[in-house]
């Protein structure tokens, strides 16, 4: 799975629509290889990406859990001490 795209699923507060926008382009970045569509794709990129940010609206919409929601910032602190870790061991 492409590094950029975050799990969504089971957050306090829900994902927002920005999140899930931002998730769906980088989905559509990778599959199509190409950071920036040329002219002749760029509206079927740009749909790709609508559609697959509101199945993914959905999908998240749908999904139930018995798992208490995570915290965001207490993931984004162990997100950064995984990193300081990666990064330590290749300096």
């Amino acid at each position: 799975m492409c590094r950029n795209i975050r799990p969504l699923n089971n957050f306090e507060p829900p994902a927002t629509t920005d999140e899930v926008r931002a998730a769906a382009l980088q989905y559509v970045r990778k599959v199509a290889g190409a950071t920036k569509p040329s002219k002749a794709n760029e509206e079927a990129f740009n749909r790709a990406v609508e559609e697959i940010a509101h199945i993914t609206a959905h999908l998240l919409e749908d999904l139930v859990t018995t798992v208490p929601p995570k915290d965001r910032e207490s993931e984004a602190v162990k997100a950064r001490a995984r990193a300081a870790k990666r990064y330590a061991a290749t300096a």
